[in-house]
């Protein structure tokens, strides 16, 4: 499974994480299936059975259940206008969401 992150993501997660319990790392959830596309969330979360702990190119693990087409591929962004908030997307399913 793959997971993209902007370096504006990366940046914040890492700042989050600071505060985090031992062991936590962020996991991408589908909050809402609409047909053919997913809204996403991002969470601090620990690995369960199913999961699949991705690696980034930002040092960031993700944590994916790996039971879930639509978490492959998925992008995390993180912008800071209009407004700051993060962007998950999957270019490869459709679908985001705003966080």
């Amino acid at each position: 499974m793959k997971v993209k992150i902007n370096r504006n993501a990366a940046k914040v997660m890492k700042e989050m994480l600071k505060t985090a319990g031992d062991g936590q790392l962020f996991r991408v959830i589908i909050t809402h299936m609409h047909g053919d596309h997913a809204h996403y969330d991002l969470v601090l979360d620990t690995p369960k059975e199913h999961d699949e702990v991705v690696k980034t190119d930002k040092d960031i693990d993700i944590i994916l259940d790996s039971r879930e087409e639509y978490l492959d591929g998925v992008w995390i962004q993180y912008f800071y206008v209009p407004r700051e908030e993060f962007l998950i997307t999957n270019p490869t399913k459709g679908g985001h969401h705003h966080h």
